[in-house]
């Protein structure tokens, strides 16, 4: 059958149809109807938006459907850019004129206006059905045909947001360029706004009846009007010119409804073409029968039918053409994002329907190009228009082609920085993957397996697919062949683990391996939850898995028991899902019920056979955690837990790490719940256990104390036994045991003497304050209406305490940095527990205990920040090294010092000054301690405004002090450390924000008090030079933006009053006094004043009132100015038509706005700025013409424009980090995130590469 390439097709193409003289004022003239091409020149309607196409008339001829496959074609092709202005053509209509064509006779047309706004309020309100409503329309066509048609193009007219109507003396007498520009002229709305993009309820479901209309327009119209000539021919005609307007509604509108009725066109073109093989079919049979049987009737009648289908189809072939080559081909690289995903969504529903046609090269061409679209919506259109063709398996053998060109694209697409379209281009794989054998090679497959880690679990199930199709399947489900049963078989299973292992050990990708398990689990769920071959695999005695792979395998065991009783992915993987759904509860509650039965009496085996190694050991000892103990009691399974017990006993006497001792201290406090019935043979057991291991604590600490020399073997025992000890008494009450004395004897032994190893030392500390914690929380739950109990123990707890902080605190000072850091955590966090806020909530009883630290000791505690926490640690390498990891490590507990000090100032523990200590480092260590450091500032502003600004005064003041200090007076503020001090300065007044009146007092107390400072040591008697403090001038300038006008006069007066008073002679040529003298200066240029380095941000030029008349004005008035006085910005809309403008005003709008004809055409505007990114730019300030010296000055208002501008600088800036270190630093285990790459640029070499060129003069693809 002809396709749209056919040579059957006889139209006259073109690129401009918005020029066309108006094919219905030819007709009114008795005119054929044919259109021809039209000598009117182009009407240019200029616009706010300025969003104009790239189209060009040589590309568009170039990218045609006409050509057939141009992946080679075109490489030897040159594509011209289309010029400002060009000719218009005419649009491509069909060549003769149809049958039955109508003739509207202007005689007999109506003079009044049409009632435009029926169709567009019943669409609009979508409550009547469709098909109905295009019946009645054409029940009315076909009564008036011409008013019928007119309310036909107003309803689009008014679908676009234009109040305007074609009315019939504009039907008769215009042509389609000058209907256009007369409708653009009435689209005066005051907003850029339209039905489309409208925002509320009411036009919630326009777009979707919109194009319901035009598809039941066409379906209704196919046997009828479609072939009629007249109404479709130049309706196309009329979206073509609409098309291409310069306004967006128009634009935006004319291309839904084109692509609609070009899809509603194809469907039609399918049933045609399948009604022309039927017709072929029933001919060859009529025409093979013999002599006698053969009817020459129904030959003819065949015949003739033949002959109207493909009359029928080539007519619409022209339609589809004209349609595609007048707006398609334009549109698809419009500016709008919205315009091209349009385009990108409807040819790929044309190649899935009518893939005899489209789905050729000439247009998988461009959604090829497309896929390199800098916006999300775009590619993510283009992604889900190849998962429709790559789905069927029909239709990949006309992709081989395109798939050779593009694939390279596609892979790396799933490093897209958006999650929605990676999770897409890994679909698209996997549909490549399963249809087309040997597309994928090896090198492709292994850049998607990184993604199985990504921190986005929709992306990382997606990759796991991926995975599970690639490795698993072939090896697993291929050789099923007698369905589900054999596909559940031990043996298909044991492959499964074993494949599983290997993927995860020899990759090497990621060190966790329930990120692997959550990745798999949507795709092979059952196969991971097979609990009996898991647990077979490692209780076989005859296994080949090596000691890494059985514990891969436990922790792939631990990982699947915990999905499926939490539903919930691991630590760090984001969801998007706020809760599970009833099902999905139900079958979280049926495999935690079975997961249970199965592994009670399995755990005890395991835990026997691994009980030797604490890595094993430990995630066995978590699986309690995720079990239903009920089934303990109504299961009658006491025996296994007998068994647990047993061997949890032999594991906590077996080792000595961390870890494994507090999963076993946590699962026995598991069972140790009274409502168990088993509770009292739980706790008889931990009695046991607490017993031996205090005995033996008894024994080797009478012989620590008695000895003078201890070996190694009896401090590892000890400090093994602490260790343990310390595990429990975190988790269980062991007060009734007495461990407080006997190791506080052993502290002060360490303390005095010095004798006492610091691995004994460490866990003596936590014991001691785990002692503390549980008398108190004894205490705090005891009954406080009975004073006589609770007082002895209040007196005798706050003693301990006390006594325990000096420990600490001689601590602080130890050899061991390790016993210092454990002393200072455990000293924050007790002043913070004993502070006065431990009495709210009702519990004065507590007051007593309320403690606050001595002067001394917050001094010890600053000190001690000094040494550990603000010292520069050495250059982080890629994080993957031995080396990198403990520097990771140690940075951690950094921040864990550095919080637990912040926390004493939040709560008010330590007094505000000491904030100093901290703040000054704020800029200094900002991509380490940053966020905790933000946090304490904004708390602190929070507290007490006056005071927190005093505090960030005095930490400028200690910094200058120190260097003062350690280089003298002379060039101070050539150092590299004074340009810090400054940068640190500037952050400090960007944290006040722009409210300006609201932080206006503290400002002026800040800056005088920095001038004071700065002259408060004069220089020696009989010296010119400046006061050593002097330069401090130039730090205290960074904060002179926050002040009012009136303000900074006051500050003048008052710093040369301090001048005269110092020097009064020479202090006009200090330096230091000169730049805070600019800075204060009412004519002050802000981006003058700008340090190197700092660009400004683009401002407004707003005019401020003339020198004259603001010396005038009091200062009480001043402040009562308000802000609405500045005449309004005029509103700009993307439909309001403007003359056009100068170069100077076009300067200024595009200061405004920008323009976004200048984002596609790629190339910088007259009259704009730098970006940010440039150097700074020192603009001028206009001279007034109103004589010399009388300039425009900033107002307030542009003032507080510049402090928001630098603070979104500032926001982005700490956004930045905190999307980076911040959450590396926070998240214990993060998962591997691979979305670094840009997806959208499209480099020239890239189609060198793929063989096919892309499209010409594209802004978006520069």
């Amino acid at each position: 059958m002809p396709t749209l390439r056919s040579s059957s097709s006889q139209l006259h193409s073109s690129s401009s149809p918005s020029s066309v003289s108006s094919p219905l004022h030819r007709i009114v003239a008795g005119g054929p109807r044919g259109l021809s091409a039209s000598s009117s020149s182009s009407v240019t309607v200029p616009c706010d938006d300025r969003d104009l196409d790239q189209a060009s008339d040589g590309d568009s001829e170039s990218l045609s459907a006409g050509e057939g496959s141009d992946f080679e074609d075109n490489l030897r092709r040159n594509v011209k850019k289309r010029a400002a202005k060009r000719p218009l053509r005419t649009t491509p209509v069909a060549k003769h004129p149809k049958k039955g064509a109508r003739m509207v006779h202007a005689h007999g047309q109506r003079e009044s206006e049409p009632p435009a706004s029926d169709l567009f309020d019943a669409v609009k309100a979508a409550k009547s059905d469709m098909q109905s409503l295009v019946d009645e329309w054409l029940d009315s066509y076909k009564q008036d045909q011409d008013a019928g048609f007119l309310e036909l193009i107003n309803f689009f007219i008014r679908s676009c947001g234009c109040k305007g109507t074609v009315t019939p003396e504009m039907f008769r007498k215009m042509s389609n360029s000058e209907i256009i520009r007369h409708l653009t002229e009435q689209f005066n709305e005051d907003s850029g706004e339209y039905p489309l993009t409208a925002p509320g309820p009411s036009w919630k479901k326009f777009q979707g009846s919109f194009c319901e209309f035009v598809r039941t327009l066409v379906y209704q119209c196919q046997y009828s009007l479609l072939y009629d000539g007249f109404p479709m021919d130049n309706l196309i005609s009329l979206l073509t010119g609409l098309s291409d307007s310069q306004v967006r509604a128009f634009r935006h509108t004319s291309t839904l409804a084109a692509m609609k009725l070009m899809t509603s066109l194809v469907r039609v073109a399918l049933q045609l073409s399948l009604h022309k093989d039927n017709n072929q079919r029933q001919y060859e049979a009529e025409r093979n029968k013999g002599p006698g049987q053969r009817a020459p009737e129904r030959l003819e009648s065949l015949l003739e039918k033949r002959k109207e289908l493909q009359e029928h189809q080539e007519e619409i072939e022209g339609m589809m053409n004209a349609l595609f080559r007048g707006v398609f081909v334009h549109r698809y690289r419009d500016i709008l994002p919205e315009i091209r995903a349009i385009c990108i969504e409807e040819i790929g529903s044309w190649m899935q329907s009518y893939s005899t046609s489209f789905l050729t090269d000439s247009y998988l061409k461009y959604i090829g190009w497309t896929l390199h679209d800098k916006h999300r919506e775009v590619r993510l259109k283009c992604l889900k228009a190849l998962k429709g063709l790559y789905g069927n398996r029909d239709l990949t053998s006309r992709l081989e082609l395109f798939t050779s060109r593009f694939k390279d694209r596609m892979v790396s697409m799933v490093m897209d920085r958006e999650y929605d379209v990676a999770v897409e281009a890994v679909g698209l794989l996997i549909l490549i993957l399963k249809n087309m054998e040997g597309v994928l090679t090896d090198a492709d497959c292994e850049s998607i397996y990184p993604v199985v880690y990504a921190s986005n679990r929709a992306l990382a199930s997606a990759a796991g697919e991926f995975l599970y199709w690639k490795l698993f399947y072939p090896a697993c489900e291929a050789r099923v062949a007698g369905g589900r049963e054999r596909r559940r078989s031990p043996h298909t299973q044991r492959t499964f683990f074993h494949l599983l292992l290997s993927f995860f050990v020899e990759s090497e990708l990621h060190d966790h391996a329930a990120y692997l398990v959550d990745s798999l689990w949507d795709c092979a769920g059952p196969q991971l939850k097979d609990w009996e071959s898991l647990t077979s695999l490692l209780l076989e005695k005859d296994q080949s898995l090596g000691d890494v792979q059985e514990s891969t395998l436990i922790e792939i065991l631990v990982s699947s028991v915990r999905q499926a009783s939490e539903g919930h992915p691991p630590v760090g993987r984001v969801t998007g899902r706020k809760g599970l759904t009833p099902k999905e509860r139900k079958i979280q509650a049926d495999d935690k019920v079975k997961l249970t039965e199965h592994l009670i009496p399995l755990l005890p085996q395991l835990l026997a056979k691994f009980s030797a190694d604490a890595e094993k050991a430990t995630p066995l000892l978590q699986l309690l955690s995720y079990f239903d103990l009920s089934i303990y009691c109504t299961r009658r399974l006491e025996k296994h837990l007998d068994l647990l017990l047993q061997q949890l006993q032999e594991v906590v006497v077996k080792h000595a790490e961390p870890a494994v001792l507090q999963a076993g201290a946590h699962a026995l406090y598991l069972l140790c719940k009274p409502e168990f019935t088993f509770f009292s043979r739980v706790d008889f057991a931990r009695s046991q256990l607490v017993d031996l291991l205090t005995d033996r604590f008894q024994q080797e600490l009478e012989e620590l104390l008695q000895s003078s020399f201890l070996d190694e073997d009896e401090v590892y025992n000890l400090a093994a036994t602490l260790k343990r000890l310390s595990a429990f008494y975190n988790a269980h009450d062991l007060t009734r045991w007495e461990l407080y004395e006997p190791c506080y004897r052993l502290l002060q032994k360490a303390v005095d003497t010095g004798e006492v190893p610091h691995q004994v030392t460490l866990p003596a500390l936590t014991l001691v304050y785990f002692s503390i914690l549980w008398m108190l929380n004894r205490i705090s739950g005891s009954d406080a209406s009975q004073p006589l109990s609770p007082q002895k123990q209040l007196l005798s707890l706050k003693g301990r305490m006390v006594a325990f902080c000096e420990l600490c605190q001689s601590c602080l000072s130890d050899v061991e940095p390790e016993i210092q850091e454990q002393a200072f955590v455990l000293l924050s966090d007790l002043l913070l527990i004993f502070s006065p806020q431990m009495v709210v909530g009702g519990r004065d009883f507590l007051r007593p205990l309320v403690f606050f630290p001595e002067a001394t000791l917050q001094s010890e505690l600053a000190s001690f920040l000094m040494d550990h926490v603000f010292i520069q640690p050495g250059e982080l390498g890629s994080g993957h090294s031995q080396e990198d990891r403990l520097q990771i490590e140690k940075l951690h507990q950094r921040r864990r010092l550095l919080a637990g000090f912040c926390k004493l100032l939040v709560y008010g523990v330590l007094e505000m000054d000491a904030a100093s200590d901290v703040f000054k480092h704020y800029n200094k260590f900002y991509s380490d301690y940053g966020d905790i450091i933000k946090e304490t500032l904004t708390r602190a502003r929070q507290m007490d405004r006056s005071h927190c600004s005093r505090v960030l005064l005095l930490s400028l003041q200690q910094l200058y002090t120190e260097l003062l200090q350690e280089q003298g007076p002379q060039g101070l503020n050539e150092f590299p450390a004074f340009s810090e001090m400054r940068d640190l300065a500037r952050r400090f007044a960007l944290s006040f924000g722009p409210q300006q009146l609201q932080n206006r007092d503290l400002v002026v107390v800040l800056h005088k008090e920095g001038i004071k400072f700065s002259l408060s040591e004069l220089p020696p008697a009989g010296s010119s030079g400046q006061p050593p403090n002097l330069a401090f001038l130039e730090l205290l300038s960074e904060f002179s933006p926050r002040l009012l006008h009136q303000d900074k006069q006051l500050l003048l007066s008052y710093l040369e009053k301090c001048l005269q008073r110092v020097s009064p002679d020479s202090s006009c040529t200090w330096g230091p006094v000169t730049t805070y003298r600019h800075s204060l200066s009412p004519v002050e240029n802000t981006a003058e004043a700008s340090p190197q380095g700092y660009p400004r941000s683009k401002k407004r030029r707003i005019e401020g009132p003339s020198r004259q008349h603001r010396e005038d004005i009091s200062s009480s008035q001043e402040e009562s100015l308000r802000l609405n006085s500045i005449p309004p910005t005029p509103t700009l809309t993307s439909t309001a038509v403007k003359s056009r403008q100068p170069l100077v005003g076009l300067e200024e709008m595009e200061e405004e706005g920008g323009s976004e004809l200048a984002f596609t055409q790629g190339q910088p505007r007259l009259g704009t700025r730098r970006s940010r990114s440039s150097s700074p730019q020192h603009f001028q300030t206009p001279v007034n013409a109103s004589g010399p010296g009388l300039g425009n000055r900033l107002t307030r208002l542009s003032l507080m424009e510049e402090d928001e501008e630098e603070l979104e600088i500032q926001d982005e800036s700490s956004e930045e980090w905190q999307g980076t270190g911040k959450e590396a630093a926070l998240v214990p285990v993060p998962p591997f995130t691979p979305f670094s790459t840009l997806g959208c640029l499209l480099p020239g070499r890239k189609w060198e590469k793929h063989g096919s060129l892309p499209p010409a003069s594209t802004g978006w693809t520069s």
